[in-house]
């Protein structure tokens, strides 16, 4: 079952030379490929609701300085690693499920100067090819949704965590109004979505060893962006350079859904921090 579920998500993102479709894209609105800033690749990098501003205003709260090993668990592309790795001089190490994501993240970090401070691994979060107590901070935006076993999960991420590590968590939960409208960014049908409400994240976390010092209910923020981003692509269209590219032409049906899947209350925006 788990196969097939893993299977299933690898196909929804899966997309033939990612890389090379964000480069062809980047050279079309004039960037020069031999010297990438991290800021050309912002409208593409951070694939999750409110980008960079909930990546950094996360990281704010976990504490990060160049000091820490961060562990980005379900890292896409290397959008996060590449901003916390030049905002705060950490290392980051990243792994994804998607072959194709650990492959462009490789090659855009190394395009932009920041190979040296990070790695990629195809691998399952489930199930992490890494040692006990290795990283000091565990971080995570927008994959739990895609992982049913959420208590495998949550023992992975403590268990590689060093004693007294920062677990970084932001993530859609099950909001109180109904299910959601398919297809959304993350899932096509129900069948690769596994969304838990903010109560049971709590007893999930609370049940695998973790103390919570954190919790903050970003929805409002969320919806105010995803309107703006609405509004915007409804007067001028899909950018050059977006998600778009990550999700083929069936994304239009996914924003949509996820704009009314946050203004119904069918989702809620959870950003927590929790120590091991």
């Amino acid at each position: 079952m788990l196969n097939q579920v893993n299977e299933a998500i690898q196909t929804h993102y899966s997309r033939l030379d990612v890389g090379g479709v964000i480069l062809a894209a980047l050279e079309k609105v004039g960037k020069d490929l031999d010297h990438l800033t991290p800021e050309d690749l912002a409208p593409v990098d951070e694939f999750h609701i409110r980008g960079r501003a909930a990546t950094l205003e996360l990281a704010r709260a976990a504490g990060l300085d160049a000091n820490k090993h961060v562990l980005d668990v379900g890292c896409g592309i290397g959008g996060t690693s590449r901003c916390l790795s030049r905002e705060f001089g950490c290392r980051v190490t990243g792994i994804d499920l998607t072959d194709e994501y650990c492959l462009a993240a490789a090659m855009l970090s190394s395009k932009v100067g920041l190979a040296d401070l990070v790695d990629y691994h195809q691998g399952d979060a489930t199930d992490l090819p890494f040692d006990d107590n290795m990283f000091d901070v565990v971080w995570t935006e927008h994959v739990a949704m895609n992982i049913p076993d959420k208590t495998k999960l949550y023992q992975e991420l403590r268990r590689v965590l060093k004693p007294s590590g920062t677990l970084a968590i932001y993530d859609v939960l099950a909001g109180p109004s109904g299910t959601v409208l398919f297809p959304v960014p993350w899932a096509r049908t129900p069948d690769t979505s596994f969304l838990v409400q903010p109560n049971e994240l709590r007893k999930l976390l609370e049940d695998v060893g973790f103390t919570i010092s954190e919790w903050s209910d970003t929805t409002e923020a969320a919806r105010e962006w995803f309107m703006s981003l609405a509004e915007k692509i409804r007067k001028e269209g899909f950018p050059p350079l977006g998600f778009h590219l990550l999700l083929g032409s069936d994304f239009q049906a996914m924003a949509q859904n996820q704009g009314r899947n946050l203004q119904e209350g069918r989702i809620v925006l959870g950003q927590v921090v929790a120590r091991k």
